[in-house]
């Protein structure tokens, strides 16, 4: 059995979040990101199936920025098997967060 886990790039949860002057987003500009917390349990959860015997494979996929390979490669690094990064189109690339 092959697992897919989604992963999403979001800013630190130990980062106090700004919004911009003009209220119209939250200001993301020099400010740490790092994979979901509960993206890490789901992958952390994935890799004890496959250590148990349940699962062969762990896919983690993410779409967004070119900055999604940081967070696709630190679910690497906790013993996936294979990253998938997807480009968003010009037609969604705010979609729903700009961040990623």
């Amino acid at each position: 059995m092959k697992v897919l886990v989604a992963v999403k790039r979001v800013v630190d949860y130990n980062v106090k979040v700004r919004v911009k002057a003009d209220g119209s987003d939250v200001d993301i500009a020099n400010v740490k990101m790092s994979m979901n917390p509960f993206d890490e349990i789901a992958v952390e959860e994935a890799v004890r199936l496959k250590e148990a015997g349940k699962v062969s494979e762990i896919v983690a996929v993410s779409m967004g920025v070119k900055q999604c390979e940081e967070t696709l490669r630190t679910a690497l690094a906790m013993a996936l098997t294979a990253p998938s990064w997807w480009k968003p189109t010009s037609s969604c690339s705010r979609w729903p967060w700009p961040s990623c």
